[in-house]
């Protein structure tokens, strides 16, 4: 079944809203205890939103699912676990789901610029209005996490054996 314009608009902005889910609940374990407690409640709307606009979707432009890449899963997986051995475990976790963020937001615009039923628009605007949210949130995440990390590098200094050379 080929798709028109509206319906691979809507499709593309479904995966990546998708996909930042699967991110975040594959990840959320390796996520610092705080940094999850704040990011849980976001997903969670999103998840109850997405949901929502799927129905939506297939009730009224005749989307219909499309299967998982579970390929394309299990190396997005692994390749966010090889760099969180090279960097930061956070760092790289945050910048990641930025980079979803900034994703969902040109999908979503790119799907508002097609005609669409009056009920899915508000659904989108609520799911856009999250992805400022949440990407207000990640930044303030980043820079808490690079603080306390620059905090734990300070702490090992000057606190070794100090020996005088005579």
């Amino acid at each position: 079944m080929f798709l028109d314009n509206r319906q691979a608009a809507m499709d593309s902005a479904l995966e990546a809203l998708a996909e930042s889910l699967d991110y975040f609940y594959d990840n959320t374990s390796r996520l610092d205890d705080s940094v999850r407690s704040v990011l849980t409640p976001h997903f969670e709307a999103r998840r109850s939103d997405v949901i929502e606009l799927r129905r939506l979707s297939r009730e009224l432009l005749k989307l219909l699912p499309r299967d998982a890449d579970v390929e394309r899963d299990d190396y997005l997986w692994l390749w966010s676990r090889l760099k969180s051995f090279v960097g930061d475990n956070d760092q790289v976790l945050l910048h990641d789901m930025l980079e979803q963020e900034k994703v969902i937001m040109q999908a979503l615009a790119r799907a508002l610029t097609h005609p669409l039923p009056d009920e899915i628009e508000p659904v989108m605007e609520r799911i856009f209005r999250g992805c400022r949210n949440l990407i207000r949130q990640l930044y303030d995440a980043q820079q808490q996490a690079g603080q306390a990390k620059r905090s734990r590098r300070g702490r090992g200094r000057g606190r070794g054996k100090r020996t005088r050379q005579r």
